[in-house]
């Protein structure tokens, strides 16, 4: 599944349109999302904004083991657009240094080859 965080503009072609952090994190949680596109400015700050859906998922990250999915920023917002890259960046940087293990030749998830990251 893909979301689009956003208050105003409609989502692409085959991405689910979510209004809210609340609703975002929630579909996250279930473990379907493969890419998340987000907006900064979502109407009202009090419900919150594209950044905390970035906080959520690098505190998953680092406290839970969370795999993310693809993240993308859309905001017009530029100084918001930094920030957001900038948390993007270290959960990139978190998924990076997450130990590996070898995946031998019929175990389970053989089907990629090479090293991938520990679950």
């Amino acid at each position: 599944m893909k979301i689009f965080l956003d208050d105003e503009r409609s989502p692409p072609d085959g991405w689910r349109l979510v209004r809210w952090p609340d609703e975002a994190i929630e579909l996250l949680k279930h473990g379907e999302v493969e890419e998340i596109s987000l907006d900064h400015d979502l109407g009202d700050d009090h419900r919150g904004t594209g950044y905390d859906v970035v906080l959520w998922i690098e505190e998953s990250v680092a406290t839970e083991g969370f795999s993310p999915p693809r993240i993308k920023v859309h905001s017009a917002n530029v100084s918001a657009r930094i920030k957001m890259e900038a948390g993007v960046a270290s959960i990139e940087k978190m998924i990076a240094r997450r130990p590996r293990k070898r995946v031998e030749k019929g175990e389970k998830g053989s089907g990629l080859k090479g090293v991938l990251p520990k679950p």
